[in-house]
């Protein structure tokens, strides 16, 4: 199982499924990942935290431990 967190700088990933339960799923979907869409991995914080995607038309930063819970093809 390949995840968001472990994607490199440049990557293009989809979304395979989203792990977690209750209101941190929720508010990753909330923020527009969901399954099936595409996301691209634009930069990397210094320590890694926090990383920053493009996903439907937009920058996001998303925590390395919610990055955890996003499973990628």
């Amino acid at each position: 199982m390949k995840t968001l967190q472990q994607s490199k700088v440049g990557d293009t990933a989809v979304v395979k499924k989203l792990h977690g339960d209750g209101a941190v799923r929720r508010r990753i979907m909330d923020m527009g990942i969901t399954k099936g869409v595409e996301v691209y991995i634009r930069k990397l914080a210094p320590l890694g935290d926090p990383i920053e995607v493009n996903v439907r038309g937009y920058e996001l930063s998303i925590r390395k431990s919610d990055a955890e819970m996003i499973e990628i093809v």
